[in-house]
């Protein structure tokens, strides 16, 4: 490292702003030379005013810890003094140079003049696939000790030492990697071009190492397709002493249960016999190691792979990072498993390559392009989930992602899809999630064929995939953003740029170019004229909105198809157009620069954008014969256009999925279904049938032990309104003080579970300006910034916090342990009859003289307040309470059925005022 003095510093502050009167309360000061942390300057600093509630608590400083120390004012010019000379470096310098330098105007001391470093900029570009930047956080991910998060002592330490693993990473890159890394940083928001300089002449001195190969001049991680399948004879285990023996190896303080063994059993048998089951195995049993032993036990008798799919990407990698190990250990064999997901999952090397010839970037872009080249020194799969990038990055990272198995030679070497593809052919199991598998239908070379058996987890959310793969959406925001990319001739666009080319090679193509703007503006005219009447109309009624989000079907609006039909071969007339406006410069293309070579290929690109998109405006406007779709529009009233939306979708997607079973049947394959919610009582068969599960197979019902719900109590509380009696506002009212009260009862670490977005955000929003929890930390999924895993990670990481979330918060999510108390559900999970799908849904069955009620509204609600019930007890040592708000579970007929599907666990009708006392009793007595 050089010799510069890096200044590592931290605040904590009465507030964010000291124009408004905010003072510091603790300033540190971690000094770091020659590569190593150290002396250190810390100080608690008096801010003459209270500390307010919620940074006590946050800190954990007291006002009798600053009462006798200095104001800033005596130790300004000291601090100044020790900060001259020196590279400042802050976790968000935003935050603490600028108070910093604010407080020393105030002061009348001279504004620090120097370099700074923001090791939130530094760490994101190190260290890209860093699930969190905040600092406990990413200190927590490398192992640097953090003793106590939000203390200027303890950040400031953990800071420098952030700073020095960020250097680490650094100094071991390519020199290619950090040249490129190097051009790009001078548009950074703190001066780190100076540390990409050093490392880049530092690296000039190291010999090149192995680990990388090179793309076009691009290093990338060396990638391998060796891998050899585990061949040979294991037997599996028949008797439960075999089980046990097996089990122990992998669970030193394994207790046997014999659902988990039965379950097991049941899915060796239906591969062994290359038969077919389906099976609700609840939490508790320890579903997904009893299918994947027999499935790798199968395997490697076989020597075919096993499948396993399930819902989401997220599952699918903790499968892979958490439970083969397991399955290892218990067989003693070196099980290769391969994960494998959607082709456009994976990043297109030559896509980035042809990308960063084009010199025109934001910072978003410059920024994510830094991770990328960063992450392509470390990636083994190139699977673009695995980058935390901003929301601008992620444009960018849409623009890279492989589209085509149409590859160059060079492209070939570096497919990171295509190898893990290769792969299949020699792993044992391949992890997968149902898109993936359903969409096997479709593909040429078909991935999943030959196998030993499938097994489908979480089955009960293969049909919604179904229906999302036949699903086509028109959004607004997205239209207008391609058509942006391409539309405007200002200097510095794309249009531009190509105007420029064919001049540039003598092409004088004026008539062309006027034809191509007609073309243009004549598609832009119809297109906002459709966008219009799809935007005023709307039916009026309350019952058709919620709050501000309007949803209604398409079918109501007529006498809008000329227009649409118009808008679509206008559209056609301009890509054809715009096709042809570059074909005679692209014949040159051999005496193009690389710059140029990258302008045509955008150029095309966004032409090949436009065409999709109109094959999506025939299919969504023009194409509605077929009585198996619906068609909607949403939209929300604060912004429109924005905000316009129009989806297709299937009502029934079982004709894929029986498509696809039919398949596997023909090649005598073995599967296994099975998930914690398949039956319900009264209609056991609801998930099966719509998975077209004939009725001859099996569905087998395990029980979690009889001491796993042990921990758990079901509170309806009776004093609440009767929703259907009461205005909205008068049961959003009511359902606020009850969260609040409960809250304050618990302590927090709830989850408050809605099934409408406008309910939870009026109930949040009636919480936070009661300022009755106050000191506590609420999350709500729609309001607060984050997808549903952040929003997750962030509801852990607060002893007090409080989550309010919709229908993806019912299922899916863990939360084991103390980290969740309670479950609020504030309404029974019953969809709302006017959204498109279900109306359309209900419609179809009534014709079909089917009661839609009880044949599809009632068993899917249930199956939606049992999934909830899984979010609270997830091992037998849990302890909660799963608190009902709707009291029409006790009021109507059909409450039993929601009663009689959760565990048996004491269910108590009681008044809110009995239940927080009770609560109170057992969190406070």
């Amino acid at each position: 490292m050089d010799n510069k003095t890096y200044a590592v510093v931290d605040l904590e502050t009465t507030g964010h702003s000291p124009t408004k009167g905010d003072r510091i309360i603790q300033l540190a000061i971690v000094f770091i030379k020659n590569g190593e942390v150290g002396d250190k300057y810390v100080r608690f600093v008096n801010p003459g005013q209270e500390i307010p509630a919620f940074i006590r608590q946050l800190t954990t400083i007291s006002d009798e810890d600053v009462k006798h120390a200095p104001y800033f004012e005596d130790i300004a010019a000291e601090v100044a003094a020790l900060l001259e000379g020196t590279v400042f470096i802050a976790h968000n310098t935003d935050f603490d140079l600028s108070f910093l330098q604010s407080e020393f105007a105030r002061c009348g001391i001279d504004k620090w003049i120097g370099k700074k470093i923001d090791t939130v900029e530094l760490s994101k570009i190190m260290f890209p696939s860093s699930l969190s930047y905040r600092l406990q956080d990413i200190a927590e991910e490398l192992g640097i000790p953090l003793a106590s998060a939000h203390r200027a002592d303890d950040d400031a330490e953990a800071t420098a030492f952030l700073f020095l693993a960020c250097m680490k990473k650094l100094h071991a890159l390519p020199e290619e990697t950090v040249n490129l890394l190097h051009r790009r940083s001078f548009t950074l928001k703190s001066d780190l071009s100076t540390l990409f300089y050093e490392a880049l002449k530092r690296a000039r001195k190291k010999s090149l190492g192995r680990d990388w190969s090179f793309f076009r001049g691009i290093p990338y991680k060396n990638l391998s397709t060796e891998q050899q399948e585990v061949a040979g004879e294991l037997h599996y285990p028949e008797e439960t002493d075999g089980k046990i023996k097996l089990f122990e190896k992998a669970y030193p303080h394994f207790e046997q249960r014999a659902a988990q063994f039965a379950f097991m059993d049941a899915a060796w048998q239906a591969f062994a016999n290359r038969d077919e089951v389906i099976a609700e195995v609840p939490t508790g049993i320890g579903k997904t190691v009893s299918y994947l032993l027999p499935a790798a036990i199968h395997a490697i008798d076989t020597g075919k792979p096993v499948v396993i799919s399930t819902y989401t990407n997220h599952l699918v990698d903790k499968i892979m990072d958490e439970e083969l190990d397991k399955i290892r250990t218990m067989l003693g064999v070196p099980l290769t498993a391969t994960v494998v997901k959607g082709r456009e999952q994976y990043v297109s090397l030559g896509k980035f390559e042809e990308l960063l010839r084009i010199a025109d970037e934001s910072y978003d872009e410059t920024f994510t392009i830094m991770q990328i080249l960063v992450w392509l020194t470390e990636t083994t799969t190139g699977d673009l989930e695995e980058l935390n990038v901003s929301g601008g990055g992620q444009l960018f990272v849409d623009r890279i992602r492989k589209r085509s198995n149409a590859l160059a030679r060079d492209e070939r070497q570096a497919d990171y899809h295509g190898k893990l593809l290769d792969r299949c052919n020699h792993s044992n199991l391949i992890i997968t999630n149902h898109s993936m598998l359903l969409a096997d239908l479709n593909r040429e070379r078909m991935i999943f064929s030959s196998l030993a058996g499938v097994v489908i987890d979480e089955a009960h959310q293969f049909v919604q995939t179904s229906s999302r793969l036949t699903e086509t959406v028109f959004s607004y925001t997205n239209w207008k953003y391609v058509m942006g990319q391409i539309g405007s001739d200002a200097e510095g666009q794309l249009l531009y740029k190509i105007n420029t080319l064919i001049h540039q090679y003598g092409v004088t193509r004026y008539r062309e170019q006027s034809q191509l703007a007609s073309a243009l503006l004549k598609f832009i005219t119809l297109f906002d004229q459709a966008v219009g009447q799809l935007t005023s109309f709307g039916p009026e009624s309350r019952n058709r909105q919620q709050g501000n989000r309007m949803v209604f079907p398409l079918s109501e609006m007529s006498g809008a198809k000329p227009l649409f039909a118009k808008t679509v071969e206008a559209l056609s007339d301009y890509i054809a157009k715009a096709e042809a406006y570059t074909v005679e410069v692209s014949a040159q293309l051999e005496q193009l620069t690389a710059h140029e070579q990258a302008y045509l290929a955008e150029w095309a690109y966004w032409i090949r954008e436009l065409t999709i998109k109109a094959g999506e405006w025939v299919e969504i406007f023009l194409d509605q014969q077929n009585d198996n779709f619906t068609v909607w529009i949403e939209k929300d009233k604060r912004s429109i256009p924005g905000s316009l939306t129009v989806i297709k979708s299937t009502l029934d997607g079982s004709a894929l999925i029986r498509q696809l079973i039919d398949r596997f049947k023909e090649e005598r394959t073995g599967i296994v279904w099975t998930s914690g919610t398949l039956a319900i009582e009264g209609n056991e068969r609801f998930i099966a049938k719509q998975l077209g599960i004939a009725d001859t197979v099996p569905l087998l019902k395990f029980d979690a032990p009889a001491t796993f719900y042990e921990g758990a109590e079901i509170f309806i509380v009776d004093n609440m309104p009767d929703i259907q009696q009461v205005s909205q506002n008068d049961y959003i009212e009511a359902v606020a003080d009850a969260v609040i009260q409960t809250v304050l009862a618990t302590g927090g670490r709830l989850f408050v579970l809605f099934t409408s977005q406008d309910m939870l955000r009026r109930t949040y929003d009636l919480i936070t300006e009661s300022e009755q929890l106050e000191e506590y930390a609420l999350f709500a999924q729609g309001v607060s910034s984050g997808s549903r895993m952040k929003l997750l990670r962030s509801f852990r990481q607060f002893d007090n916090s409080v989550l309010f979330g919709t229908n993806s918060f019912w299922e899916g999510v863990d939360v084991p342990g103390e980290a969740l108390t309670a479950v609020i559900v504030v309404r029974l999970p019953f969809s709302s009859p006017e959204e498109p799908v279900f109306k359309a849904k209900a419609a179809k069955l009534t014709a079909e003289g089917a009661n839609p009620f009880n044949e599809y509204s009632l068993p899917e609600a249930v199956m939606r307040l049992r999934q909830g019930f899984g979010r609270l007890i997830r091992a037998s040592d849990d302890k909660g309470f799963f608190i009902i708000l709707d009291r029409r579970i006790e009021t109507k007929s059909y409450g039993q059925c929601f009663l009689a599907s959760l565990p048996d666990v004491p269910v108590k009708k009681v008044s809110l005022e009995h239940m927080v006392n009770e609560l109170e009793n057992c969190y406070n007595g």
